[in-house]
């Protein structure tokens, strides 16, 4: 064991042990949750059970430290964000079960490597905190004593963990706890030194210079915003300052959430995000942000936007996050989404958190992109990081006001298959005429399969070669050139259900079959390359169009 490692065991050793209560018999601040719960959620925990990740299982009762959870569920559970569900439902049974939970997790706590995850202790201490008017603050007094022996626990225990490995995201869940932990026992003046000690370090590695965050998903980008501004709902509700660095960081990362979301208010589905509630990204937004900017360009987060008419593209225009902060990463690198006015119409599958639908909705397949020979332009590891990945993505954007050009490439199938795919795509006509040239260039001509998934919502139907999407009283036509199109049953998880759709797949023209010689006769022999002579490359191309039918 390393000396740092040695001495962060050591910190958090002593900060768990059982001495120094705090003399408050409750918290000195408190805050209300912001942001709006789940009421089905509530009550499904009032039955005894929980879903998560569309799977439903049962509450413990006793024991928390072992049960047939995954283990994302197992830090849900344990992270208590869910008692804003039973606040929404609102009812005293409501009220009486996020009591009776609080109690049963105080009387038996794990002791599983659970303690040493930051994130989930910091998101169980600010739920306690955000929800103590609703469910604690008529407990018991020995109930409400236990509890702020355990915040003191927990938050020394946070304070011990940092600074934090790369968390991404979630990382920011272990300073909202340890900001709780200051309010609700502000005579332990290190939690907040610690809070602003290395919460900037964590802000400057999170948040690139043009807002966008490390982990290049809007589901990220959400996730800092509403933990930002919740953090700033903190400050002022201990009529305290926000933290300029908290305020600036906000600045930053609204307005690339706002270019993240697609004209029904909700986000764009790349890289471990789903559509989201529009009122829940609204709500962030309200909290967060003071201007209603959008940001006009993300050259760090290398995704590109364009909005033309009542159109918006958004493609995927970067490589998968780096290593440290690409545990929801997909293979969708050159991917796109395409959506009128408030209607999304070719869309990426969506995400999930476990099981076999997770490494499912990581794959290329899963997204509108070129899929080579069957096989993801990135590989995954058993940790979630990305093992293999494209080395070199390129996008060149060009417009003249009227039109967009965008010409794009990676190399993700060069180690596989020495292949290069190159995208061309062009925006144009007032945003209702989209098209695409798609080329691979490599050693040898490649099977592939050009998809096209298309957002539940769009009805679609095949007019010989052409294919028809109807949405929000539009028509749209889409055909091709130099393939063979079909349309095929697709699967969307991007509302949090599974959903039945289409999908359009263009595939490569059959190669013709060789003729046999006559018999008696024998073929001729290939003619032999010279040795100087270079290996002669393959390009095969396919183009692409979706316009606008006029009505």
């Amino acid at each position: 064991m390393t000396g740092s490692r040695w001495l962060r065991g050591l910190r958090l050793s002593l900060a768990r042990l059982p001495f120094g209560a705090p003399a408050s018999e409750g918290p000195v601040h408190v805050f209300r949750d912001p942001w709006k719960g789940d009421a089905e959620q509530g009550a499904r925990l009032i039955g005894g059970k929980f879903r998560f990740d569309r799977h439903d299982y049962v509450l413990p009762s006793g024991n928390w430290e072992r049960g047939p959870w995954p283990e994302s569920a197992r830090e849900w559970l344990h992270g208590f964000g869910w008692l804003r569900d039973l606040r929404t439902l609102g009812s005293d049974r409501a009220r009486l079960t996020a009591r009776g939970l609080v109690s049963d997790w105080l009387a038996h706590p794990p002791t599983d490597p659970l303690v040493r995850d930051a994130c989930v202790t910091g998101s169980r201490l600010a739920s306690w905190l955000s929800n103590h008017e609703f469910c604690l603050a008529s407990a018991d007094p020995r109930l409400q004593q236990r509890l702020m022996e355990r915040m003191l626990v927990e938050g020394r225990t946070i304070a011990a963990l940092l600074p934090l490995p790369p968390q991404g995201a979630r990382g920011l869940m272990a300073f909202r706890g340890l900001l709780a932990a200051a309010m609700a026992m502000p005579e332990q003046t290190g939690f907040m030194s610690r809070f602003l000690r290395y919460l900037p370090a964590e802000l400057e590695r999170l948040v690139l210079a043009d807002g966008t965050v490390i982990e290049r998903s809007p589901e990220a980008q959400f996730l800092v915003a509403r933990e930002l501004a919740e953090m700033s709902v903190m400050f002022r509700t201990a009529h305290a300052s926000v933290p300029p660095f908290i305020d600036r960081a906000l600045d930053k990362v609204c307005p690339v959430l706002r270019a993240m979301r697609h004209g029904d208010g909700g986000l764009a589905v790349f890289n471990g995000a789903n559509e989201r509630h529009s009122a829940a990204v609204e709500d962030v937004l309200a909290q967060g942000s003071r201007q209603k900017l959008i940001a006009p360009a993300m050259p760090q987060g290398r995704f590109t936007r364009l909005a033309l008419g009542k159109s918006l593209l958004i493609v995927d225009s970067g490589p998968p996050a780096p290593a440290g902060f690409d545990k929801t990463a997909h293979a969708g690198t050159l991917s796109f989404e395409f959506s009128h006015q408030r209607h999304r119409l070719f869309v990426n599958c969506g995400s999930a958190v476990i099981g076999a639908w997770r490494d499912a909705m990581r794959s290329s397949a899963a997204h509108t992109v070129l899929v080579a020979d069957g096989l993801s332009s990135a590989d995954f590891g058993p940790d979630g990081g990305v093992t293999r990945r494209p080395v070199t993505v390129s996008c060149d954007h060009q417009t003249d006001g009227t039109a967009h050009w965008l010409d794009l490439s990676h190399d993700g199938y060069h180690a596989p298959l020495g292949a290069k795919w190159t995208r061309r795509l062009y925006f144009g006509a007032d945003g209702e005429d989209l098209r695409g040239q798609e080329l691979i260039d490599g050693e040898r001509n490649i099977d592939f399969a050009i998809r096209f998934h298309i957002h539940p919502d769009v009805t679609v139907t095949q007019d010989d070669e052409d294919i028809i999407l109807q949405v929000g009283g539009t028509i749209w036509r889409f055909r091709q050139r130099d393939g063979v199109v079909r349309l095929e049953n697709d699967v969307y998880l991007g509302r949090g259900k599974r959903e039945i759709c289409r999908q359009i797949i263009i595939m490569p023209q059959p190669v013709a079959e060789v003729v046999a010689p006559p018999e008696g006769e024998s073929a001729p022999e290939p003619e032999k390359p010279a040795a100087e002579k270079p290996v002669k490359r393959t390009h095969q191309s396919v183009t692409w169009l979706l316009e606008r039918i006029p009505e």
